[in-house]
């Protein structure tokens, strides 16, 4: 990585950041203040404008998808970004002003919408507090006469008319009083009391001891005729709030529109937030960032051809931040490793060996020739026909990797979709061949040779472990800590080619065992010897490195997690099998072919779906968990450019546009 200094007129900064956004080269920084001499401008009020214009067009191409939702296939999200011709900026720019009009009355409608959403609620619940009222003939505001008082109100518990009567004479020996119950359940009792008027403050006083209560909102219509009113003004609403959703879906016609203006104003942003962090005069600029090392000709070529500029580079320094650059092979594999983290300054880029033991042990896994062939197959056909973009393109070439080595790995297990070459051969001719007769090659039986793939997966296992260490010694290596090199690395690495030696003199000769036993035996020695050199003393020093050869029961358990190779590998093959048997069980009639297809693609679809997921987790675990500890650190801060970030289309501003 390079740090970059761009000297460049002022008239040429819009046509020069423009083709640094395309571009995607620089990650541009800025210092907090201007150097002295430079000022900087003040772009807060236009950036401000153009985040609100993009928060607006987002805000109506979501209510657009919410009430006139766009008809995609799940194969749309394959799909790549619209490549525009740079012309069409132009264009977009021009028409912004009325594809922001249109959005402001798809966010008016929609609070609209809202507005309606929230009164046809306070409608309805003023219905059902109408509704212990419905049998009442007169308003609820109804106003005493020249004699008679009346309270109209209800009590939080269920009277009957008897029970009403009884309460209200307890409350009040001396109250004349006439009732009328036109509600009653068992936590409301809703009534109109009368009473000579001169006795209505007794008669309140009583009826507040037994909890009554008056209508906050009366009304002066008779309830039937109030919930009425209310229905149909709920109903006036609900026709509102559906010609306000079908005038939304009538603007369907400009989501595209939309869309491109969206992007439009986020690219416009982005620019603009670099120009308030640029050190400018009456007539240059300064622009400062860093470029990978790879790219310092293409840039100073890109900024020499379209501005009258100077170009500087220099060391980036230990605060650069990183960006992978791999072949075709390990390109994929890259996202696995930001995933867990960016590579530091003391890193290596783990990649390329990442690349090959993913694909390797998942190909492993999922150990079917018939599955790895559709993943190549899907996976090339969607580049091919969706052309999709980079992040996307990676993923894709990254499964159809792992396809690859899967079709290896079935083809070495004797797996093409199950064993259903055999069942099918059998089916027809009413033999009993096995995959390992019918096939012209020797295979692994996952099931009848298990011990052969354990020991085959742990050995890969301890090649995969001892190369993570190997990159550990090269690192230390590499900054000069060679004690920590050769001691804590080296031995430990020797060590387990030892007792690895060891293991395989058990079964191949005595020569490897004493050979085996002698490596372990030097290797643990020396261990011994120098992994308490920190400590104080002869016996601290002695403890220290005699405490150090349990660290071994670790190693033991990152070996021993291979086995899930072994383990994920048998699960895909038995599920296949299972369903390639459960296919025919009803022969060859034409009802048992239906069933036998149906099962077949349904079981299989179910294999695949369930052991994809699994062998892609797992192998994931074995780079993260087994290997990368070993040696990588992470926390390095990633390479992100100054960029066109948009969703729906993207520009390639060729060397002719000038």
């Amino acid at each position: 990585m390079k740090s970059v200094r761009i000297i460049a007129l002022r008239k040429d900064r819009k046509r020069l950041l423009e083709h640094l956004q395309n571009s995607a080269l620089v990650e541009v920084t800025s210092e907090e203040t201007a150097q002295e001499g430079f000022v900087r401008t003040d772009t807060s009020a236009q950036l401000k404008q153009f985040e609100r214009n993009a928060e607006l067009t987002e805000q109506a191409l979501r209510i657009l998808d919410r009430e006139a939702p766009e008809k995609k296939s799940l194969l749309d999200s394959l799909r790549g970004r619209r490549e525009i011709d740079p012309d069409e900026i132009g264009e977009i720019a021009a028409n912004s002003a009325k594809i922001t009009g249109i959005c402001k009355k798809i966010v008016k409608l929609d609070h609209q919408m809202a507005d309606n959403a929230a009164e046809r609620v306070r409608i309805r619940t003023q219905i059902a507090q109408l509704e212990p009222w419905k049998k009442l003939d007169i308003p609820l505001n109804t106003p005493d006469t020249a004699s008679v008082a009346v309270l109209i109100g209800t009590f939080p518990r269920g009277y009957s008319t008897q029970e009403l009567s009884v309460a209200v004479a307890e409350a009040s020996p001396d109250l004349i009083f006439e009732f009328e119950i036109f509600y009653s359940s068992s936590n409301l009792t809703s009534a109109v009391i009368y009473s000579p008027k001169k006795q209505k403050e007794q008669c309140q006083a009583a009826l507040r001891t037994l909890g009554f209560t008056q209508p906050m909102n009366p009304t002066s219509k008779v309830p039937e005729d109030k919930v009425r009113r209310l229905l149909k003004k709920d109903k006036d609403l609900e026709e509102k709030r559906e010609d306000a959703r079908d005038e939304i879906a009538g603007y369907a016609e400009f989501r595209g529109a939309i869309r491109d203006t969206w992007d439009y104003f986020v690219m416009r942003s982005e620019k603009y937030k670099v120009i308030s962090g640029l050190d400018q005069t009456k007539h240059v600029f300064v622009l400062t960032g860093f470029v990978p090392e790879v790219d310092c000709e293409k840039l100073q070529a890109l900024c020499e051809r379209v501005a009258d500029c100077v170009v500087e580079f220099e060391d980036a320094g230990d605060d650069a931040p990183v960006k992978l650059r791999n072949n075709a092979f390990a390109e994929p594999a890259e996202s696995i490793v930001t995933m867990y983290s960016t590579p530091s300054k003391n890193d290596i880029d783990p990649t390329p060996i990442l690349a090959f033991f993913f694909y390797f042990f998942f190909g492993m896994m999922f150990s079917d020739a018939g599955y790895g062939l559709l993943m190549v197959a899907a996976c090339s056909a969607a580049i091919a026909i969706f052309k999709p973009d980079r992040n996307m393109l990676l993923n894709l070439r990254l499964f159809r990797n792992c396809g690859v080595a899967t079709i290896f790995w079935g083809l070495a297990f004797g797996s093409i979709f199950g064993d259903a070459p055999a069942v099918i051969y059998n089916l027809i001719t009413g033999g009993n061949i096995t995959m390992a007769e019918l096939l012209p090659w020797p295979i692994l039986d996952t099931q009848k040779d298990a011990l052969t793939i354990m020991v085959m997966s742990i050995a890969m296992g301890l090649v995969h472990i001892l190369i993570g260490m190997g990159c550990k010694f090269y690192i230390c290596w590499r900054q000069k800590r060679y004690a920590e090199a050769l001691f804590d690395t080296g031995l430990w690495m020797t060590l387990l080619v030892g007792l690895a030696v060891l293991a395989a003199g058990v079964a191949a000769g005595q020569l490897l065992v004493y050979i085996g036993a002698g490596i372990a035996i030097a290797s643990a020695l020396g261990l011994v010897l120098t992994q308490g050199r920190s400590k104080k003393g002869f016996f601290g020093k002695l403890i220290g490195g005699v405490a150090s050869l349990y660290d071994i029961t670790s190693y033991v358990s990152d070996l021993l997690s291979y086995s899930r190779l072994l383990a994920l590998g048998l699960t895909t093959g038995v599920m296949a099998q299972v369903f390639n048997m459960l296919s025919t069980l009803l022969g060859t009639n034409v009802i048992g072919i239906i069933f036998m297809i149906v099962i077949f693609v349904v079981g299989h679809a179910v294999t695949i779906g369930l052991n994809a997921l699994g062998s892609y987790v797992h192998t994931m675990r074995l780079q993260y968990v087994e290997m990368f500890s070993k040696f990588y650190e992470g926390g390095g801060k990633p390479f992100v450019p100054f960029e066109t970030n948009s969703r729906f289309f993207k520009t390639d501003i060729k060397e002719n546009n000038k």
